[in-house]
Parts: structure tokens; sequence; C-alpha cells
């Protein structure tokens, strides 16, 4: 039985701090329904993808930030996403903050299968940023204040014909995120960013802020035998340039798909999970060639 589909990135422009989250629902079902229409069963979003990056903005009222989180999903706004993917008959992944019953805060994405039912949960694990407020910056960037840990370690999904496992923005820079999700098997890795064009900490590698989110889904497409799927919220977001270039990689590592503005935007590209096979019978093949008696650097508690 094959295992090839089409699989969409839906990369979205700017959403200012005033846009209702109706409205951002809106242009996703738009972008979905063009996705939809190009023949995919699954449609990626970015990271927060229903509202502003609002950890740009430091504030110290709770009601300020909780605001722009969602307490349940689907979400009296989100909802319409949801009957669209059932009526269409495609999945999609979404990037959301989430606050629980519990009062906790997690930068979120979930998995939704093609009939609008919820498949799989990823909570960020590695936050980018700040706590505290830094006059010195141009813009915040506070992930670390308004988000805990991710506490639901890298979890992989049965769902379209495959594994699926997500991971969210900075989590893509992390070797050991990939390595995670190709040790559960994910065949298909899911992820949401928004990353800025200028990095105030370190302004001589702003160049190179695309070249280096290319960089690291490749690689860990490659180095884990597993297609990717990165999308972007991009543009020019509250006087903050967001880079767009979502991308789709085989698990060669090649570029199959790439966005080419900063706007809403639809990716698409025929993926065949049995490719995987190409890299985890040879180059990767973890169980011939890792050595992971000698890797205990990797995984030592911080001091």
């Amino acid at each position: 039985m094959s295992r090839s589909f089409v699989v969409a990135g839906a990369q979205l422009g700017p959403i200012a701090a005033a846009e209702s989250r109706a409205s951002a629902v809106t242009r996703m079902i738009e972008l979905m329904r063009e996705a939809a229409a190009r023949g995919a069963r699954l449609v990626v979003f970015p990271e927060l993808a229903l509202t502003t990056f609002f950890p740009r903005w430091y504030t110290e009222a709770p009601a300020e930030i909780d605001r722009w989180f969602e307490t349940e999903m689907p979400s009296a706004e989100t909802r319409r996403l949801f009957e669209a993917a059932e009526t269409l008959g495609i999945g999609f992944h979404l990037g959301y903050a989430e606050l629980t019953p519990e009062g906790r805060h997690f930068n979120t994405a979930i998995l939704v299968d093609a009939a609008g039912r919820i498949a799989g949960k990823y909570r960020k694990i590695h936050l980018p940023g700040h706590r505290e407020h830094e006059d010195w910056r141009p813009f915040q960037h506070l992930e670390k204040r308004y988000f805990e840990k991710g506490d639901l370690g890298f979890p992989v999904f049965d769902a379209f014909g495959g594994r699926i496992g997500m991971c969210i923005c900075n989590d893509r820079r992390w070797p050991e995120t990939w390595r995670m999700l190709g040790l559960g098997g994910a065949e298909l890795v899911c992820l949401g960013y928004n990353t800025p064009l200028h990095y105030p900490p370190a302004p001589e590698h702003d160049h190179l802020q695309y070249f280096h989110n290319a960089l690291s889904v490749q690689a860990g497409a490659y180095q884990n035998g597993l297609w990717a799927v990165a999308v972007a919220k991009a543009g020019r977001e509250e006087g903050c340039d967001l880079i767009g270039g979502s991308l789709i990689a085989a698990p060669t590592g090649e570029i199959v798909a790439q966005a080419s503005t900063t706007g809403d935007e639809v990716i698409s590209a025929r993926i065949d999970l049995d490719r995987c096979a190409e890299i985890r019978a040879n180059v990767f093949n973890f169980a011939l060639h890792r050595e992971p008696q000698d890797y205990a650097l990797i995984t030592a508690p911080r001091e």
C-alpha cells in the first residue's frame, strides 16, 4: 500500500495585535482550501498562528498576557477551522498559546486528523529568550517569562498512514530534538516558527537568520531520515520583521518546496514516507551505527 501523499505548508503573513482570532481563522481556512485543492491530506500552520507574537512585549499584568491564550481547543473562535477540515477532508497542524485548567501556560501545537479530531499534542521544550525586561532591546523575546517548558517530551503519533512528530520554532535548532523524534520512529515532523530577521544579542548574524533556519531543518531531516514541513509566520509584524521561507525537506535533506514571499502563501509537495528507509537503512542506521554508551554528556543534568 502506497504511503505517498501531498502535504502542504500554510505560511501566514503578519498578524497585528488588533487582528481578531476570527480574522486569523478566516485567513487559515482560505489557505486550507487552497491546500485541499492541491490534493493535500495535511496542512501545517505556524507557531502561535492565532495571534501576533506577543512575547515581544513586557508586562507584569497577568490578564494582559492571558488574553493571548486558548483555554480550550477547539475554542469558539477556532471551531470553524476544525469544521472546515472535516468538510474538506484534510488534517492540519496548529500552533497556539495554551492555558490549562490548572493555570499553566505552554507554547503548544496540535495535530488534527481529517475528521477534525485531535490526534496529538506537543508543548515546546526549548524556550528561547529571557524572563525580565531588557531595555536595550528594540523588542523583547519573553518566552521564558510567559511559557513553561513543555512537559510532554517528544511524542510521535500514528496518523496519516505513518508516524508523525512535532516541534516548535527554537526546538529545530537543537539536534537532540530531531534525534528524539527520529528514535521515536517519526517519518514526518511538522513545525511552525516566528523568527525575527534581527537578533539583538548577536546582530552580526542577522544575515544568516534564514540560512540557519533552513540548515537546521535540512540537517534534522537528513540525520534522522524523515520528512519535515517547517512553516513561518512572516513579514513585518508590529514593527518586527519575521523571516519567511517556509519549506518542505526530504529525508535526504533536499528542499522540495519553499515559499517565495513573506505573506500568506501555500507550499506543497508529494511525499512518500517509504523513502525514509533510504537513509535509515544506510547512513543513519540507528541499530547498526549508534553508540549511545559514549554520549553521556548529552544527557548529563545541567549544573
